[in-house]
């Protein structure tokens, strides 16, 4: 039996949009929309964090091309080599590894490359690599929150049974519903418990960063490690397939190297760095805001009134210089008495 308050899938032709243009039909994944949304919060928020810092406003955008690009090809990547069961086999079609709309796309994957795309991207820009991790922080939950809902559109990525009465309900007839069980059961909303726990860490950095020093890569520490505890108990109670490396899932591997990556940014960053950051930019790199008090007319004015002062100081003297040449063609003029 469903229980009364279970969680229901959405029906599945909310999974696909498909979109007429131009005699041609273009398919929207809904899941594809989540991660969009969360994609763009993700800029907006961090560069309004990144411009009260004194960065550029826009400078995001700069980086945040080399982010993505990266953090697509390192999502997919990382998860056809956690998964290679589905691309290695006999009579495989080998251009399925980069069939990205097909699904698969792993979210450390995503933050390897897209943290290689950060740095070259503030490498151009002369941002400082951890002053952007660090507004960009609080902004990467909110957008893996966002993307999760893509995963109950999808029916999938679900937990184990629960007789919870907030349980998942899971169709049958789905590939990922485990055998033998019966129909009707709930799953644990492992989407749900996520978005629940990314939503309190975006509340724990900011509360942090009033009353820490979240700085130089701190703030970025402290989400890889509160990413990473909770993922890595996600991870232990989901159904769906995974490599497994010593009897643990790859991915709970991955959310405890996340987690020892966060101690080592905060303790050696905390040992190197006690105060406050001078700057988003690297010396040298610095963007200086234009004056508010001077406006572009006042600039045109003042470039006018330079221009005419230089016109009459010009004018007087050549009329100078012709007097001046003027007296001795008279004198010559006079004959000699």
């Amino acid at each position: 039996m469903i229980a009364p308050l279970s969680i229901p899938s959405p029906d599945p032709v909310w999974q696909v949009w498909e979109i007429p243009l131009f005699g041609w039909v273009i398919p929207i994944h809904t899941y594809a929309l989540c991660i969009l949304l969360g994609m763009v919060v993700a800029l907006i928020w961090t560069s309004r964090r990144l411009t009260k810092r004194g960065g550029e406003p826009g400078v995001v955008l700069d980086v945040a091309l080399w982010a993505i690009i990266l953090g697509i090809i390192g999502a997919r990547f990382y998860h056809v080599f956690t998964h290679p069961g589905d691309f290695f086999y006999e009579g495989a079609n080998p251009w399925e590894v980069f069939a990205i709309w097909n699904g698969g796309n792993a979210i450390f994957g995503s933050l390897i490359g897209g943290a290689v795309g950060v740095f070259i991207g503030c490498k151009i820009t002369g941002l400082r690599f951890w002053s952007f991790a660090d507004a960009l922080a609080p902004a990467l939950l909110a957008a893996q929150a966002l993307g999760r809902l893509g995963n109950w559109f999808n029916h999938e990525l679900f937990g184990l049974p629960t007789d919870l009465p907030w349980g998942l309900e899971i169709e049958s007839t789905n590939p990922a519903f485990p055998a033998g069980l019966a129909e009707g059961t709930l799953f644990h909303p492992t989407f749900l418990y996520e978005m629940i726990w990314n939503i309190i860490g975006i509340a724990l950095i900011v509360w942090l960063e009033r009353k820490l020093n979240l700085r130089w890569g701190r703030a970025l520490a402290v989400y890889l490690i509160w990413y990473g505890l909770g993922r890595s108990f996600l991870e232990s109670i989901r159904v769906d397939p995974s490599e497994l490396f010593l009897g643990i899932r790859s991915n709970v591997w991955a959310s405890f190297a996340a987690i020892a990556i966060g101690i080592i940014i905060l303790i050696v960053q905390s040992r190197r760095h006690t105060g406050l950051e001078p700057s988003v930019y690297v010396p040298g790199r610095e963007w200086h805001a234009p004056d508010p008090d001077v406006d572009s007319d006042d600039t045109d004015s003042a470039a006018d009134e330079t221009t005419d002062e230089t016109d009459v100081a010009a004018e007087k003297a050549e009329a100078a210089a012709t007097s001046t040449s003027g007296t001795p063609s008279q004198e010559r003029s006079t004959p000699t008495p």
